[in-house]
């Protein structure tokens, strides 16, 4: 099979799939597996097996990591098991799979997929995607370039980070209406406009696919649109990140 896998580690799920990195598209149906608990690379490893298993893949693998990756290595994994702390993830992945890969942060792989091929298409000035998933996941470009590592999901709303307010996980546990979760959300987004004042926000993850039940109720200067590429931006990043 021609193209690149893409591996997703996520707080929930890993989800993997073969992607044609010069349309974007995915080359066959993504799966997805539930993350470990805890989720140590330890346990984590047999699910990537599994999902590379699958695909029966050879060849080049993107991963992305929910935390910040400098020079390969993890920085910070507030999602995840902390002994990931310190790991040199290129070179451990590498050596578990025996297959060229690359590891960036999930959400800058979402927001290089979707500047690519999706709603950040053309866009210039500063440009903001979001994910709302586990976590809150960012990606900041300006013209067209990526700010690596942002991690604007950790500021401080109301005592606590923002992710723990305005999460989809945080609505789930919490049981909030689309409304009362929309309330939180716009208070977020209301802090980012006045840090970055970008011309576009993205809002990515899983709930980008139910934006009509959100978006309509924001109260923002800047444009916002749903990623076009919806939960699977960060698959498509990742493989595109691959090492040649």
């Amino acid at each position: 099979m021609a193209g690149v896998l893409g591996i997703d580690i996520g707080g929930t799920g890993v989800k993997a799939g073969p992607v044609d990195v010069d349309t974007g598209r995915l080359m066959a149906e993504r799966i997805k597996l539930p993350t470990p608990v805890p989720a140590t690379p330890q346990a984590i490893d047999p699910v990537i097996r599994q999902l590379i298993d699958h695909f029966a893949w050879t060849g080049r693998i993107g991963f992305t990591f929910p935390g910040v990756v400098s020079a390969g290595t993890i920085m910070t994994a507030a999602n995840l098991d902390h002994s990931w702390i310190g790991v040199n993830a290129v070179a451990h992945l590498g050596e578990l799979t025996g297959q060229p890969v690359s590891v960036l942060n999930d959400a800058d792989a979402a927001g290089i997929a979707e500047m690519r091929f999706g709603a950040g298409q053309g866009e210039q000035g500063t440009v903001l995607l979001l994910t709302f998933g586990t976590g809150i996941g960012s990606a900041l470009f300006y013209d067209g370039v990526l700010v690596p590592n942002t991690e604007f999901g950790h500021i401080e709303l109301h005592g606590k980070d923002a992710e723990l307010r305005a999460s989809e996980r945080a609505r789930e546990l919490e049981d909030l209406s689309w409304g009362k979760w929309a309330g939180r959300v716009d208070t977020y987004l209301d802090k980012m406009e006045a840090l970055l004042s970008p011309e576009l926000i993205i809002i990515g993850g899983g709930v980008s696919k139910k934006s009509d039940k959100f978006l309509p109720m924001l109260t923002l200067r800047a444009r916002v649109l749903p990623a076009r590429l919806h939960n699977d931006a960060g698959i498509v990043g990742a493989a595109m990140t691959a090492p040649a």
